[in-house]
C-alpha cells in the first residue's frame, strides 16, 4: 500500500512518519484490497492544548473513507483515526459481502 503524507504548518520528523505508516499499513489486516491512503497532519493556531490535527483518507475500490481527529498529540490523533478506519473498513467489507453472496 502507497502511504502519501503532508504536513502543515510544520515538518513531521522521520519518527513520527514511521509511527503513522505502521498504524496505517495495519489497516491491511482488515482489508486487504486498500489502493492507498492519504495522512495529512495540520497544527491548528489556536491556544487550545488539543490543535493537532490528523486525518487520514483510505481509498479503497468504490470508494474513500475519510476519518479526522484533533488531539494533544499527532500520535494520539492519528491512533484514533486509524481506530475509527477499521470499524469503517469492517463495515464496508460486510456491505460487499452481503452483495456479493
Amino acid at each position: 500500500m502507497k502511504i502519501l503524507f503532508q504536513s502543515v504548518n510544520f515538518n513531521a520528523d522521520k519518527d513520527l512518519v514511521a509511527f503513522i505508516e505502521k498504524k496505517v499499513e495495519g489497516l491491511e489486516k482488515f482489508y486487504d484490497k486498500i489502493i492507498d491512503a492519504e495522512v495529512f497532519l495540520k497544527v491548528q493556531q489556536t491556544s487550545e492544548k488539543e490543535n493537532k490535527v490528523a486525518e487520514i483518507k483510505v481509498n479503497v475500490p468504490g470508494d474513500e473513507m475519510i476519518v479526522k481527529k484533533q488531539s494533544k498529540s499527532f500520535e494520539e490523533g492519528a491512533a484514533l483515526c486509524v481506530d475509527a478506519l477499521k470499524r469503517q473498513l469492517e463495515k464496508h467489507k460486510e456491505r460487499q459481502r452481503g452483495t456479493h453472496v
